[in-house]
């Protein structure tokens, strides 16, 4: 069974937001608009939620969040570097956007390698003013679980980025 949408999380995020001033902007790929549909399924959210970008090709990732060709083709979609750049890029579209968080991955159940298996997932976090930080995690389950697994932890995310 699948783990749903911690949508006490995506509440949090509202009201973080709404209480700080500041607004988030998400660019999901394996996701697929996961985290940003979470968050408007909360009453107030256009107060937090400056938009949400879906960049699951490689050409999207480059033209709407400036993920460089180099990177793309160095390191892949599914990557630190690849991550980084996803999330500096959205903060670098919504001026008016605090916290940036990024989502790439592999969920499977194709597409998986021994040095990308199935279940990798690479998030990146941009705080306006700050260093961009990623982290990797590999997720058990199906194709739901793994997506649902990153969303709530790019949910997780934010809301960090939001705290002092």
């Amino acid at each position: 069974m699948t783990t749903p949408i911690d949508m006490a999380l995506a509440a949090e995020i509202v009201a973080a937001g709404t209480a700080s001033g500041k607004m988030v902007v998400t660019a999901e790929s394996c996701t697929g608009g996961m985290v940003a549909a979470a968050l408007t399924d909360i009453s107030g959210a256009s107060a937090v939620l400056d938009r949400g970008l879906v960049t699951y090709s490689n050409d999207a990732k480059s033209s709407l969040l400036g993920v460089a060709g180099a990177t793309l083709a160095s390191h892949g979609a599914v990557s630190s570097e690849t991550a980084a750049e996803m999330a500096a890029g959205a903060l670098a579209a919504a001026p008016q956007s605090h916290v940036a968080v990024a989502i790439t991955g592999i969920a499977g159940p194709g597409g998986g390698s021994a040095e990308k298996p199935v279940g990798l997932v690479w998030f990146g976090l941009a705080v306006r003013g700050g260093a961009v930080e990623t982290r990797r995690h590999l997720f058990d389950g199906d194709r739901a679980a793994i997506r649902t697994q990153a969303a709530n932890e790019a949910l997780r995310l934010l809301l960090g980025g939001l705290r002092p």
